[in-house]
């Protein structure tokens, strides 16, 4: 079949599901047992086992690393059985792997797949990221903006005083100004030690979160992903490639990309319409994590298409192996 046969979303949807699924189940038998790496591979074994068993021609666009540095779901890694459509798959499969290996919330399992050439293929360097949950007009927060503008404005599109407006932050040194000007707004912040692309995803459900807006810096990779979930749930993300060295600048050129300051959209990351699946690990304000009950093993799934905007969640249930 033709790399440009029909990208059939509806048909690849529940497929991406069990792929999430089966990479959170592997991991979660390792659920604060202090071992990221070890977490982080049984994901990443899961995850491709189930990948190669869709009708895709899949080429992993987002993924764990260069191929000289990760054996398995590298970028430029094909996946799938060979037959079907051409796709870019953007993944992490286990997001928050210290979250995981701490017992800490919001640890994931991610995935989004497009058609081919759909995909950013963002460099792992890092970059400046905001977001916004849907029903704003376009560009009513703006990269440009300073952190105190970015509150002032989206109070006033609101409809509230900036106190009632709340920021998602990873908490890292290199956010200590960012925090202290959001918090001089009156504007609060919770932050987060990891697992940027669920503080992403928070601002999409802000009724459920209580989160507004997402703001800083964090891994560009990720940036593709939660991209992708906002193109099914709908809200703005902007991003901003950041480099600290000529190696981060030559790994950019490498991806493709010449513009190095360029303002990216939601819709310059994804351009196409996309399906998106994230399975809970760790028990989080996104979805519920992998449980035991009995000899029961439970996980829940957010599953979402951008084509028809809908968003699915799929609780699934299977025998503890």
């Amino acid at each position: 079949m033709a790399d440009n046969e029909i990208f059939a979303d509806r048909m690849l949807s529940l497929g991406l599901a069990r792929v999430s699924e089966a990479a959170a189940i592997a991991s979660a038998k390792l659920i604060g047992m202090g071992d990221e790496k070890a977490a982080d591979q049984a994901a990443v074994d899961a995850m491709r086992t189930q990948l190669n068993l869709l009708d895709i021609k899949g080429v992993v666009v987002i993924g764990e690393g260069e191929r000289d540095e990760a054996p398995m779901l590298y970028i430029g890694e094909e996946v799938g059985s060979g037959n079907g459509p051409g796709v870019d798959i953007a993944l992490d499969p286990l997001e928050g792997t210290t979250l995981t290996a701490k017992d800490m919330p919001n640890a994931l399992a991610v995935i989004a797949m497009g058609p081919r050439g759909s995909m950013l293929h963002a460099p792992d360097v890092y970059m400046d990221k905001l977001a916004i949950g849907p029903g704003y007009a376009p560009g009513v927060v703006d990269l440009d903006m300073t952190p105190t503008e970015r509150v002032l404005a989206l109070a006033k599109a609101k409809g509230v005083k900036p106190a009632e407006i709340a920021c998602c932050v990873l908490e890292r040194p290199r956010h200590e100004e960012l925090i202290r000007e959001i918090r001089s707004t009156g504007a609060r912040i919770r932050l987060i030690t990891d697992g940027d692309v669920a503080g992403v995803i928070h601002c999409a459900e802000s009724a459920k979160t209580g989160i507004d807006m997402y703001m800083g810096s964090g891994g560009a990779p990720e940036g593709v992903l939660a991209a992708s979930a906002l193109k099914c749930m709908g809200g703005q993300i902007q991003g901003r490639l950041l480099f600290r060295n000529d190696d981060e600048r030559g790994r950019a050129a490498k991806a493709g990309i010449t513009d190095l300051d360029k303002k990216y959209s939601r819709d310059d990351m994804v351009t196409q319409d996309v399906i998106f699946a994230a399975t809970g690990v760790t028990n989080g304000s996104v979805v519920t994590g992998a449980r035991r009950d009995g000899e029961y093993l439970e996980t829940e799934t957010i599953l979402m298409r951008s084509k028809t905007g809908s968003v699915r969640r799929l609780f699934y249930r299977q025998r503890n192996q």
